[in-house]
């Protein structure tokens, strides 16, 4: 498949998008301590990502709205989540939607159109919700336990999502669930959010990303228009990897986590350039151990930069990818991102494990990038696996 997400021409977009993302950090930046420390979601960065047209930078020009690639809102992601990880997560998996849409030929043309105008009119973000709480994640396998029954008027969809990044906000859910047809499909419905019969259930208490809202989404017999069925197939017609899905996510996913690592980096560094002990009567930053260190730091920081910019723009220029590649990257930049950040606490002893500072908050939310799907193991043996031929 060549794989091709180009850039709509709208040379000011880059820029633009850039410059108001830059100017909507520091706020976002200001907010993330008491928004972690709380686990309250941050309202107010999305209205403002959303007056800035920031949250309608994926969608095609021709809908309306920035016509941005990845690689453009691979550096947008990275800035916001650079300030806040927890808005930059929210933030990637509405972009990988709308990204992954334009380029779909199973999403219905009435349902791409009407998330694309909603989206450039307001305050209206997607999401999927595809884990539950005995299936795991679906790309381990296995059939969902939501079910889908179709009736003469509209679905009527039961079941239980967990870990629904951004429920709070959403308008729109992506549920992956099955149907009961006596030859059972497996798919993808678009419910509108707040529907009788759905609820959050505010489950999460996390380590990291404190702030992303990720809790579970109820469906108790919902009731949703039969035109929203977007893609349903037989169970084993799903073997093949989405290298749409995979390729975007790889970037925009490891751009969060690579923006959480620049957040630390740069904490780091003021740090060791103000920390003067007595016992030294220096800064730490004179101390050639510390400069190796934050060295490190540097090359991790710096191959994840060119790794996120050229696979971004390969898949913007159409070049031809694979879904093993794109998971190699993702665990290639989230590992560097992880080991850059314990390598800055390793220079900075209790003040960088202290609630006052945020290194601690960078350390926990850049954790939580080992866990997000692909998991390194699968990456791991899905590569071994095609090296060796098995």
């Amino acid at each position: 498949m060549n794989l091709s997400i180009k850039r709509q021409e709208r040379p000011e977009a880059l820029p633009s998008a850039i410059e108001r993302a830059s100017l909507l950090a520091p706020r976002f930046a200001e907010r993330a301590p008491l928004h972690d420390r709380t686990g309250s979601f941050p309202f107010e960065n999305f209205q403002e990502l959303s007056d800035e047209g920031l949250l309608a930078l994926t969608v095609p020009a021709l809908l309306g709205g920035g016509g941005a690639g990845v690689q453009d809102a691979a550096r947008v992601v990275s800035i916001v989540a650079k300030a806040d990880a927890a808005t930059g997560l929210v933030l990637a998996m509405h972009y990988i939607h709308h990204l992954v849409i334009a380029d779909s030929t199973r999403w219905p043309v009435h349902l791409s159109r009407r998330l694309a105008k909603e989206t450039v009119e307001g305050l209206a973000l997607v999401n999927a919700l595809r884990v539950e709480p005995d299936q795991g994640s679906p790309s381990r396998g296995g059939l969902p336990a939501t079910t889908a029954t179709r009736t003469a008027t509209g679905w009527r969809l039961s079941g239980r999502k967990i870990y629904s990044t951004g429920a709070p906000i959403l308008k729109w859910y992506t549920v992956w669930a099955k149907t009961d047809e006596p030859e059972v499909r497996v798919g993808l419905f678009l419910v509108p959010a707040g529907l009788p019969g759905t609820s959050i259930v505010e489950t999460w208490d996390h380590l990291g990303l404190r702030a992303s809202g990720s809790h579970d989404v109820v469906f108790d017999d919902v009731v949703f228009p039969l035109d929203h069925e977007i893609d349903l197939r037989k169970p084993s017609e799903w073997g093949a990897p989405d290298l749409t899905q995979a390729t975007v996510q790889a970037v925009l996913v490891g751009a969060v986590y690579d923006g959480v690592a620049q957040a630390a980096r740069d904490w780091v560094v003021q740090f060791l350039q103000n920390r003067v002990p007595s016992s030294l009567g220096a800064p730490l930053a004179t101390l050639s151990r510390a400069q190796e260190i934050v060295g490190g730091i540097q090359a991790k920081l710096a191959v994840n930069a060119r790794l996120l910019d050229s696979f971004g723009r390969d898949i913007d220029d159409g070049v031809a990818l694979t879904a093993s590649e794109a998971n190699i990257i993702k665990l290639t930049v989230t590992n560097n991102a992880v080991a850059a950040v314990e390598d800055a606490l390793s220079l900075t002893s209790n003040h960088g494990l202290t609630r006052a500072n945020p290194l601690e908050r960078h350390f926990r939310d850049v954790m939580c990038g080992r866990v997000h799907t692909p998991q390194d193991d699968a990456t791991r043996l899905s590569a071994g696996r095609l090296a060796l031929g098995i």
